[in-house]
């Protein structure tokens, strides 16, 4: 899934000044805003290892979250309901951004970033496992996700879904102008509509680890390459059209640099 960004890409950071007063002895001006938040951002860099942790358990927790809606539902009368699952998800997503967003940028899905894949297919794998210890029998198959339809309809879904959650992500993660604190809110949202309408047809994954984790755990491979080539296209296919219709020149913030939480906890503390 996104990264919430507060900083401009063109910011840089400045070097440590050591002469703090000037020629004739006075002293020299109170730091600018701008330049608060640059010291900040120095002092709350993130070490890739914590990032890639972040991502380990942020996706373990939303596929474990997630899948075990759907397990719960399918093993106890339908007691979850797609509405349910669906709030599942998009909760899970949305706590998820505003708990680990400023460590890691709450990416959780390869077709956001691809060079987190590693740790979140190993969160999605991990979480599958737990799933399988926990809930045996002919339906844990069913923690995973498989086209109900034909592939091309699967996939046209799944890259029509995924196209409108990462359009949504540049716009309130990734442009200047979006009030950032909201980001969270707006993409799991995102999430939960998706899910509500096309959970029956091809399980909205909108994520290749979703589906990779469960299918590795459960041998269970029909169709994976909808999962794996579906949403990654879609997801660079909304973000070029986000960047084409935006209209502004003002270079877009990366998703990996973090955060209008980091940000607004910089107004608080200044």
């Amino acid at each position: 899934m996104a990264e919430i960004s507060g900083n401009n890409a063109n910011h840089g950071h400045g070097g440590v000044v050591l002469n703090v007063g000037g020629g004739d002895g006075s002293l020299p001006p109170p730091p600018s805003s701008a330049s608060k938040t640059k010291d900040f951002d120095l002092g709350f860099s993130v070490p890739f290892m914590q990032k890639l942790m972040a991502e380990v358990l942020g996706t373990y927790f939303l596929i474990f979250a997630g899948c075990m809606s759907v397990v719960v539902n399918v093993n106890n009368e339908k007691v979850v309901s797609l509405p349910g699952i669906s709030m599942v998800w998009g909760l899970a997503v949305m706590v998820l951004v505003y708990s680990v967003g400023h460590i890691s940028g709450a990416h959780f899905n390869p077709a956001v970033t691809i060079a987190f894949a590693t740790s979140q297919v190993l969160g999605s794998t991990l979480a599958s496992g737990s799933l399988r210890l926990l809930f045996s029998g002919p339906h844990d198959v069913f923690f995973g996700t498989s086209p109900q339809g034909s592939d091309l309809q699967g996939f046209v879904i799944e890259f029509i879904i995924t196209f409108y959650l990462m359009f949504i992500i540049s716009g309130v993660a990734t442009d200047n102008r979006a009030i950032g604190e909201l980001a969270g809110l707006a993409v799991g949202a995102t999430v939960l509509l998706n899910v509500m309408f096309a959970g029956p047809i091809t399980g909205a994954s909108m994520n290749p680890a979703r589906s990779l984790g469960p299918a590795i755990v459960s041998n269970h491979w029909k169709g994976i390459w909808i999962y794996l080539t579906a949403p990654v296209l879609g997801a660079v296919s909304g973000a070029w059209i986000y960047n084409m219709v935006r209209y502004t020149d003002k270079p877009l913030r990366e998703i990996t640099k973090s955060a209008s939480f980091l940000k607004a906890t910089s107004r608080n503390c200044s």
